[in-house]
């Protein structure tokens, strides 16, 4: 059965029977109507300027200047409003960074190092106390910097772990296996608000009395052994889907277990599973907005505390939502397009077979 794609594909889809034409002509008519009155409420009768008095004389607009009033709270938070210029460079060099792993070519030895002085940076310009920066607690961090850095952060600390896991639970050791079984059952067994209730009100009572982590080290150390669990259990779905007679052929040539598992399984096992890691990333950027129940106000908490304390514009709550759920989208849009990119690519590139050890 041949299997048609393109216009042509989509012009039977669309209009290849009397029943199909009827529902795409009452889908067009539903989907412009109501795109006609989004945007005379969102574009025409909308007011642009931070002026809520004629955001309040308007009946049937947007009042998109709550954003234009409220940008720099929504953004960053509490973070001191003389002081923001610094999350603003520690996100920008975040992102670039993480934009550069993206590219397949940059994936060399000198990244590790790259990632570690960049994480640094972020730190040091987010906590500040040195070249004459005001020192900014952990608990007024918060916005874009946060959400950023709890995503990126968590989910480069959890991935070393869920290939250890993953690896460990296909050992042919029973204590290994069952130990590294049982951590993935029982953390993906509980949702993830109650581990970062754990980590941020029940591990502070088991350490030594005078010495406490902050809480957004615990929340990053919760987020991360939570992330590790599922992201094990994708990367094992991958290593089983390599063929079982390239590890023995390997093994047969004198290929040592540990290179075997590294040059020639791994490789194959993650590239099977780009979209499954790319959902994973995609959930963990958006479950970073739970941090807000145990004190963290990254972008939605941000957005409720910039409106919240603030009766002139706090009817405008919806604009607000909306500006925060664009940013959200671009970001996971974003990563859904590279993951299609990137399986694309690494497809194209041929399976090397490695050569016999001399």
């Amino acid at each position: 059965m041949r299997v048609v794609r393109g216009p042509i594909a989509w012009r039977y889809e669309l209009w290849g029977s009397p029943v199909r034409t009827l529902a795409t002509l009452l889908l067009a008519a539903l989907l412009a109507w109501a795109g006609w009155h989004f945007v005379e409420w969102a574009v025409v009768h909308a007011v642009f300027r931070p002026d809520a008095e004629a955001c309040r004389a308007v009946q049937h607009g947007a009042c998109w200047g709550v954003v234009a009033e409220k940008w720099r709270p929504m953004l960053f938070g509490r973070f001191p409003y003389e002081d923001q210029w610094r999350p603003a460079i520690a996100v920008a060099l975040l992102s670039a960074v993480t934009l550069l792993s993206a590219w397949p070519r940059s994936w060399r030895w000198w990244l590790l190092p790259l990632w570690l002085l960049t994480v640094a940076a972020f730190v040091l310009l987010m906590r500040g106390g040195v070249f004459g920066w005001s020192h900014v607690p952990t608990n007024r961090w918060g916005g874009l910097p946060l959400t950023i850095g709890l995503a990126v952060v968590g989910l480069a600390l959890a991935f070393p772990l869920a290939l250890l896991l993953a690896l460990g639970r296909r050992s042919g050791w029973p204590v290994v296996r069952t130990l590294c079984a049982s951590y993935i059952e029982l953390v993906r067994g509980v949702p993830l608000i109650s581990v970062l209730f754990m980590a941020s009100f029940l591990l502070p009572l088991l350490w030594p009395a005078g010495w406490q982590p902050d809480v957004l080290v615990r929340v990053l150390a919760g987020l991360s052994l939570f992330v590790a669990a599922y992201l094990a259990e994708i990367i094992r779905g991958g290593l089983q889907a390599v063929p079982r007679g390239q590890t023995e052929v390997a093994m047969a040539l004198g290929f040592g277990r540990w290179p075997v598992q590294r040059d020639i399984v791994l490789p194959q096992a993650l590239r099977l599973v780009v979209p499954a890691l790319t959902n994973n990333v995609v959930g963990t950027l958006k479950d970073t907005s739970l941090v807000t129940v145990v004190g963290l106000f990254e972008l939605t908490g941000a957005l409720g505390l910039s409106l919240g304390g603030d009766p002139t514009w706090r009817p405008f709550y919806l604009e607000g939502y909306l500006f925060i759920a664009a940013i959200y989208w671009l970001l996971c849009f974003g990563l859904s397009r590279y993951s299609v990119w990137l399986e694309g690519r690494l497809s194209a590139v041929p399976r090397v077979v490695p050569a016999e050890p001399a």
